[in-house]
């Protein structure tokens, strides 16, 4: 099917579009990206970038050594591989994943997917198409919201509470014609880490409408809590109901090697498989020799990975109060804090006039959220994780600043959202 829609007047769309694709948002990391394109920022104020999500520094020497050598002296490493991804690291994965969760799984529920993204994508295609539906708890992360749009499937907004937990009882009420519920935590965008009895009640919901618990755990080296974060594997029955998926993006700071997975039954993998071989054939296979390395050899880099993201959101909740009193520190985890903020304009007009004054930039919650819901627009997304603990505090400071002239520049105008409902 397709679609006339266009561009804007100015540049009209060469030939036809499908629908799908029409109807998804533009990226947002990309559209916030042009915001600060050919700018200079001031030598004592560079811009300080807290939009999106991503280790900035290279993987540890240990495993660019590894890559190398792959890359030297791996001949497969050049070659398509296994589309369902290498047989050893599928069994690692097994095997550590059961470790940590308590629970069974094997080599063939998993699946080496190109990035976490297309592991949400090829699973999702196994799942649900045009006129099904799928809840999403918003805030959502917007490329979950624009696979689903591209497909013709409807995101069913799903509301979340002031912890910005999703609600059960909400769900239930929005179940007809649902084929899954997909649950990210510890949260993007929000940092929300979600209790295990709540993602435990989630499955058993999914589990009775006949739908599917899709379960995103990017974040979850960088979980607060000890342990297990919940007991989905130590179902025997988890593969007719739960996908798991994982991204090696964060922990081992492989963005650019594209390395994901899912865990789910064999069943669906089969399916999945077809999905991933029309795509992609197979996954990288040097971001696989590095994911494996990672997993056999780096368990302390990672540790101290987590330790350190751990202090910085120590910083942001010890402080964030006394710098910002004006400001509600709503969520915070993992890599990502969500702000409320007091002003009766639009985040979507703050976030560029916060680049403008301050050199700062952060997504705004209207990316994050669908038209009309009322937090979109009082709310930004900070990827704290981008800032080291100096960085953190020159964050805080520009945001008061920000803050005091703008109650300067606005008068009365100033905190008149703080009464609206969340």
């Amino acid at each position: 099917m397709t679609s006339s829609a266009t561009r804007p007047a100015s540049a009209p769309f060469p030939g036809p579009l499908s629908a799908g694709v029409a109807a998804a948002c533009d990226p947002p990391v990309m559209e916030a990206r042009r915001w600060i394109a050919g700018r200079a920022f001031p030598a004592d104020r560079p811009l300080l970038n807290l939009s999106q999500a991503a280790p900035v520094d290279p993987p540890p020497e240990d495993l660019r050594r590894a890559i190398a050598e792959a890359a030297l002296h791996e001949p497969q490493a050049h070659l398509y591989g296994p589309v369902l991804g290498l047989p050893a690291l599928r069994e690692e994965i097994a095997a550590q994943w059961s470790a940590a969760y308590g629970g069974a799984i094997a080599p063939e529920d998993v699946a080496v997917t190109p990035g976490c993204n297309q592991a949400f994508c090829a699973v999702m295609s196994t799942i649900a198409g045009p006129g099904d539906a799928v809840l999403l708890p918003t805030p959502w992360y917007f490329n979950h919201k624009m696979w689903l749009d591209i497909t013709g499937v409807e995101a069913r907004p799903l509301p979340c509470d002031g912890a910005l937990v999703p609600i059960l009882a909400e769900a239930e009420a929005r179940m007809q014609g649902v084929k899954a519920i997909v649950l990210i935590t510890p949260n993007n965008p929000t940092g929300a880490e979600y209790p295990a009895g709540v993602v435990e009640a989630f499955a058993e919901l999914a589990a009775r409408h006949g739908a599917m618990l899709v379960i995103d755990e990017t974040y979850r080296d960088f979980d607060s809590r000890e342990g297990a974060p919940h007991s989905l594997f130590q179902n025997p029955d988890w593969r007719d109901h739960l996908v798991h998926l994982y991204s090696f993006s964060k922990a081992y700071r492989l963005t650019g090697h594209r390395v994901g997975a899912a865990i789910a039954s064999p069943a669906r993998l089969a399916q999945v498989e077809k999905f991933l071989d029309t795509v992609t054939i197979c996954p990288s296979q040097l971001g696989q020799f590095a994911a494996l390395h990672g997993l056999r050899r780096l368990s302390d880099f990672v540790a101290g990975q987590r330790t350190e993201i751990l202090a910085r959101r120590a910083i942001l909740e010890r402080e964030f109060r006394q710098a910002l009193p004006d400001w509600e520190l709503m969520g915070c985890g993992a890599y990502f804090a969500w702000l409320r903020h007091p002003f009766a304009e639009s985040s979507a007009d703050l976030a560029k006039a916060l680049v403008e004054a301050q050199s700062l930039l952060m997504l705004p919650g209207t990316m994050f959220t669908p038209q009309g819901d009322p937090l979109g627009p009082q709310s930004f997304r900070m990827a704290f994780a981008n800032a080291d603990a100096e960085g953190l505090r020159a964050a805080l400071a520009r945001l008061a600043a920000f803050t005091a002239e703008h109650r300067v520049s606005h008068g009365a105008s100033h905190g008149a959202a703080r009464g609206a409902p969340a």
